[in-house]
């Protein structure tokens, strides 16, 4: 049997923040080669994204188990915000207003306001997040990232109360 404590953890944050650059990817490449524009709530996850593979690369480099958890909670904070922004672009797209209530598109307010005003109007969302471009197996892009935060944040809650255990 593998020895959970010395081994698994720091590969196991390894991978979760390998598979978070590869979604990372994915996303870039529905974006410059397939021409899917993101809207500011996609942009939001992306940012979720970064945040996970960020925590849990530093997480899986550090030997000592106190550091691994830091990086753990705060990879699980990002993958719940990342989560509650997919789930609420789910329900956009599932339900979508009668009139296109985010406003204009990312790259136009930067263009148009100075960076101060634009950053603020990104997290709450300035394009068409009702928008479905993208689907597979009849899931949104947005279904789908909903589906991967989830389970990046059961992954994230098993280490963490491993590692607890382990203490």
């Amino acid at each position: 049997m593998i020895d959970w404590y010395f081994g698994a953890p720091r590969r196991a944050f390894g991978l979760i923040c390998l598979a978070c650059v590869l979604m990372l990817a994915f996303g870039l490449y529905l974006q410059h080669v397939v021409g899917l524009e993101p809207c500011p709530m996609c942009i939001v996850q992306r940012y979720a994204l970064v945040l996970v593979a960020l925590f849990t690369g530093l997480a899986g480099a550090f030997r000592n188990v106190g550091l691994r958890v830091v990086g753990g909670v705060l990879a699980l904070l990002a993958a719940l915000g990342g989560a509650y922004t997919a789930a609420s672009q789910s329900w956009l797209q599932w339900y979508p207003p009668e009139v296109v209530s985010c406003g204009r598109d990312l790259y136009g307010m930067i263009e148009t306001f100075p960076l101060k005003r634009a950053l603020p109007m990104i997290f709450r969302g300035g394009g068409d997040c009702s928008k479905i471009d993208w689907s597979l197996f009849g899931l949104t892009l947005a279904n789908w990232s909903f589906i991967a935060f989830v389970v990046l944040s059961l992954l994230l809650i098993t280490l963490l109360l491993r590692s607890r255990r382990a203490r």
